[in-house]
């Protein structure tokens, strides 16, 4: 284990941010985080070689260096509170579009459909945005009758790797936007031995916030609203850039299609059929977890453990629903509203097991579903070999 919990400094009171960083961790850590906070960002030999994994394999690796050994437990440090900063944002901007980290990021997670990202010195990189999170592994379930295609159809079961994170503090009380990303691997068999290709997901509450005091609340969808104005002064710059970079590389800055979903497990003779819409939401009667400036990795395996034991007690389920009903107005690029009628719950994301880890917030990669005109049809794909064809 390269990376252990005693490594990391108690700073769950203090936000790292960008411009304090590298003399901070430099002095206080001896270089053991400074090399992995960005990593890589661009594709690399190790993202073009990709070709599949198994669900055994994520797993062992987000849980080969955990925060904490045993939720819980005596002794435990606090976890990381990472912050995505403006500098992070906009680093090598002025440089030119080749130099732009933000920009190599976001080109990555459309391009690649790569899992694992080790990079050559096998410390991962680092998360410009959402840099907080706890993964979680579970079952898709799908038990109602719907039109969709691949694993939108009633009785669809796969596994799934997911990471629920935050854009800002991880800390209860203050306005944040919850993501809720994933991979479908088209199996149950957790040891499968061949290689696979999951389908991607990715869901978020308000790109500019929520009050938000339990997750149980949070209700994520793939194309959520936008309020700017939330995350004024410094939030909004950020969010500004994020939308630049994002519609000039993939078209849409602020929606995520599901057509991976919608054609994982179909027949290439049956023609796909994607909802528009997604949302994914905590199942009713889950407990709440109580707890003043509550880190929401606490709520997390507050959810599934008890203090202190490492065997899961319960499961955490959120409900799937799905549409093609809905109205999307754009005021203006830092304001957008989404109204969906007729949400159709039919299925759950059923999570047996979490883990907060060193390599779930810096080496595992969640791919974003690359934009379509026509979101059924693969040749209308926005970015196709890398790059930006329409």
């Amino acid at each position: 284990m390269f990376f252990r919990p005693a490594d990391i400094l108690p700073i769950s009171e203090f936000l790292i941010d960008f411009g304090k960083e590298k003399s901070f961790l430099s002095k206080q850590m001896a270089g053991c985080r400074y090399s992995a906070l960005f990593g890589h960002q661009e594709i690399t030999k190790e993202d073009l070689d990709y070709n599949g994994s198994r669900f055994s394999e994520l797993r062992d690796a987000l849980f080969e260096n955990p925060y904490q050994e045993v939720w819980g437990a005596g002794g435990n440090v606090p976890f990381p509170a990472y912050k995505a900063t403006f500098s992070q944002a906009f680093r090598g901007f002025i440089m030119g579009w080749k130099a732009d980290q933000l920009r190599a990021a976001s080109e990555r997670t459309v391009d690649t459909r790569a899992d694992l990202r080790w990079g050559p010195d096998r410390k991962g990189f680092r998360r410009i945005l959402h840099p907080n999170g706890i993964c979680l592994f579970g079952l898709w379930k799908i038990t109602k009758d719907n039109p969709f295609t691949g694993y939108f159809r009633n009785g669809s079961c796969g596994l799934v790797i997911a990471r629920f994170s935050s854009n800002t503090t991880p800390f209860r009380g203050k306005r944040k936007s919850f993501s809720l990303v994933g991979k479908i691997f088209p199996t149950t068999d957790e040891d499968h031995a061949n290689p696979l290709i999951p389908a991607s997901f990715i869901t978020q509450q308000d790109l500019g916030n929520e009050s938000t005091k339990y997750i149980n609340d949070a209700a994520m969808t793939n194309s959520p609203n936008v309020t700017a104005l939330r995350r004024f002064p410094i939030g909004t710059l950020i969010l500004a850039r994020e939308g630049s970079v994002f519609t000039r590389v993939d078209k849409q800055s602020d929606i995520r299609q599901l057509h991976e979903i919608a054609e994982l497990g179909k027949s290439s003779e049956t023609p796909t059929n994607t909802p528009e819409f997604m949302q994914l939401q905590m199942t009713a009667g889950q407990p709440r977890i109580e707890g003043d400036r509550l880190d929401f990795r606490d709520e997390i395996y507050g959810q599934i453990f008890d203090l202190g034991n490492p065997k899961a007690m319960r499961a955490l389920s959120f409900d799937i629903s799905v549409s093609n009903e809905g109205r999307v107005t754009r005021f203006t690029p830092a304001l957008k509203r989404v109204s969906v009628k007729s949400w159709d719950k039919i299925g759950q994301i059923v999570f047996n097991n979490a883990v907060a880890s060193y390599n779930g917030d810096h080496v595992i990669h969640f791919h974003h579903p690359g934009w379509r005109d026509d979101k059924n049809h693969p040749s209308t794909a926005v970015r196709i070999g890398g790059k930006r064809v329409n």
